[in-house]
């Protein structure tokens, strides 16, 4: 066995850890360890930013700032939460400091900054091979619901993100923004019916370009009607 399947097969193994036995060995500096924390979290960090900065770009940026304040200040960790949970505190705070940054004038009750905030940064997954046309199909859908989701007030979009998303539950939604189980239950039953009735507008907007039969395609009709008439006898 070559040295490259050794290291494949030791990241295998390293991957089925615990986040506890990888933040132990993180702190012990173990890079093999924070790559695989990294690529852990990289989604759910991204949505966040994502959802909070509407930047793909800076979005990144504040997963990797996430990252280099987690994993430079390890000890601050105390294992009274879970490591994804603190690591989702930080983006936050990174993503809703961003936000201040740039609205100065903005009240925190106005952004909904969670009380221990931290943020969250989320890298688009790799899609599973398919076929060009499917490819472009998705790309639409998932650009539509992007679009209908950027148009949530935050407060709904953040909660949307964290229960649809990533599949946290109430409970875990509430103590990473630091609002009450109920404000996540009505924020998110407040955000699927915006969601359904952007998703709706979008769609219902291109219902006139349904069965189009234009350009080309009706100059041939026209071509073919006209052939056929010359060939019935009595015209």
């Amino acid at each position: 066995m070559d040295a490259l399947q050794t290291i494949v097969r030791v990241f295998r193994r390293r991957g089925s850890l615990s986040d506890d036995e990888l933040v132990s060995l993180a702190k012990e500096r173990d890079e093999e360890a924070i790559r695989i924390l990294v690529r852990r979290y990289n989604q759910r960090l991204f949505r966040i930013a994502r959802g909070i900065i509407h930047d793909e770009a800076e979005a990144e940026d504040v997963v990797q700032a996430t990252y280099v304040r987690a994993f430079t200040h390890l000890d601050r960790f105390r294992c009274e939460a879970a490591f994804s949970t603190w690591l989702t505190r930080i983006a936050l705070n990174e993503a809703y400091g961003r936000v201040r940054q740039k609205r100065p004038t903005v009240e925190l009750s106005e952004i909904e900054a969670p009380t221990e905030g931290g943020q969250v940064i989320m890298f688009p997954m790799t899609p599973r091979p398919t076929d060009p046309e499917t490819a472009v199909s998705r790309q639409q859908v998932r650009e539509l619901l992007e679009a209908a989701l950027d148009r949530l007030p935050e407060a709904f979009r953040v909660v949307f993100i964290l229960r649809e998303l990533e599949e946290l539950s109430v409970e875990e939604t509430a103590a990473l923004l630091g609002v009450k189980p109920e404000t996540v239950k009505t924020r998110l039953f407040r955000a699927r019916r915006l969601m359904r009735k952007e998703i709706e507008k979008a769609v219902s907007a291109n219902f006139a370009e349904l069965y189009p039969f234009a350009g080309d395609r009706c100059a041939r009709m026209a071509d073919k009607v006209l052939a056929r008439l010359k060939q019935h006898a009595g015209w």
